[in-house]
């Protein structure tokens, strides 16, 4: 019995029921990570190529760039993960001291999404595509990183994965993460691509170095 919608597909591909199959396409290896340095280095210039905006830190250099980015983005409220991390690096009290006004993450969307600053962490990074996997709990909402005009995610070298099978591998008991590559883009119109349609429209990413 002939299945009309495969039959399409057949046609428009130019095959019959008897064209064989094509052979498999190849599978290759896992990557394999170089050096922390090198795999810091790439992971940073893949943000750069994605619109990001992604520097290196040293603990003692936090709070003039939080300065900074306070002030060269107007930024007036901010929500931020309540994670030990960020209790640890102080991120409330800098944001208290620069007068934002502070939004909790378990907020509504609609409070969420009048924020001009979010603030993570993320659970893993891949240095191939510049990405960032965050895990998404109470603790963790990901809210935090898709309402808000600007998302800043604070991250550490430990977290650094050579590709996307280890991080699947490691988060076998999660069932949502969020995977993120760039600011939020779009090109539906016109294919015109677009920043801030669907997310934030600017991505920010610290690596802290020990």
């Amino acid at each position: 019995m002939s299945n009309p919608t495969i039959d399409n597909i057949r046609r428009s591909l130019g095959r019959t029921s008897q064209t064989p199959l094509s052979p498999r396409p190849t599978i290759y290896p896992p990557r394999q990570a170089e050096s922390l340095d090198s795999e810091v280095e790439r992971f940073l210039d893949e943000i750069k190529k994605l619109s990001g905006i992604g520097q290196k830190l040293s603990p003692a250099d936090i709070v003039s760039a939080m300065g900074s980015l306070v002030t060269q983005q107007d930024i007036r409220r901010a929500t931020a993960w309540e994670t030990p991390y960020l209790r640890q690096l102080g991120v409330t009290e800098m944001l208290n001291s620069l007068g934002v006004e502070l939004v909790s993450p378990k907020a509504s969307k609609h409070d969420m999404a009048l924020c001009d600053l979010g603030i993570t962490e993320a659970d893993y990074l891949l240095a191939e595509t510049g990405t960032l996997v965050l895990k998404s709990s109470a603790q963790q909402p990901r809210a935090v990183s898709l309402l808000p005009r600007i998302h800043l995610a604070m991250v550490r070298t430990e977290l650094l994965r050579a590709d996307m099978h280890q991080v699947f591998s490691e988060t076998k008991e999660n069932h949502y993460l969020v995977f993120i590559t760039g600011p939020s883009r779009t090109a539906d119109i016109e294919l015109t691509v677009t920043l801030g349609v669907h997310g934030p429209r600017n991505l920010y990413v610290w690596v802290i170095e020990n």
